[in-house]
This record gives structure tokens, sequence and C-alpha cells, in this order.
């Protein structure tokens, strides 16, 4: 029986839509994610001493977090941020088929 313990979210932020649906696209089809859900963000936040106020893409990625290292490896490679949010927060509770389904669409590290 499947348990939340594995399992999570990655949070990342992207400077615009395009860039935001090719790493959704390019972690899938890797099978590093199950599922990569795209929201409009507007963030404020200080970089490099500076106040900045920008239209952002949030990528809320459902997957199993033994991906994570290579997850993050293939974001940093593709995303134009000099230092990206990658945040993985676990899944505390969830339906065991929709973790199941999560486990079906990440290939397995083992």
């Amino acid at each position: 029986m499947e348990t939340p313990a594995g399992y999570g979210v990655v949070l990342v932020t992207t400077g615009n839509m395009q860039e935001a649906e090719a790493i959704a696209n390019a972690l899938v089809e890797a099978k590093l994610a199950a599922c990569v859900s795209l929201l409009p963000i507007h963030s404020i936040y200080t970089w490099q001493g500076k106040l900045h106020k920008e239209q952002e893409w949030q990528l809320l990625i459902k997957t199993d977090l033994a991906q994570f290292p290579a997850m993050e490896a293939k974001i940093k490679e593709m995303h134009s941020y000099e230092e990206p949010e990658i945040i993985a927060l676990p899944i505390v509770a969830s339906s065991q088929a929709y973790l199941q389904w999560i486990s079906q669409q990440v290939k397995n590290q083992e």
C-alpha cells in the first residue's frame, strides 16, 4: 500500500509561460514528474539588494521525491534564472489512488 512518504510537490517559478511549459513538458516526458500545473502569479521579492515586482509563472510539480536530484538538474539546465526557486514540499495526506497514479507515471530509480 502506498503512503504519502516520499511523494511531494515541487515549486518552481519562471519568468514567462513559454519557459514554464518547456520545463513542464521536459519533466513529464522524462518521467521525472507525473503532472505539472501552471499558474500565473505576481511575485514581490528582493534580489541582489533590489525590490522586484514581477509577473511570473508557478509550476506545481507532482512527483516521487526520489526524483528530486534529477529533476533539479533538468530544471537548472533549462531555466533562465541565475538561481531558480526549486522547493520540494512533502505530501502529508492523499488518496491512495492518486499516489498510485503518481507512482505509475514517474520512473522508479530502484
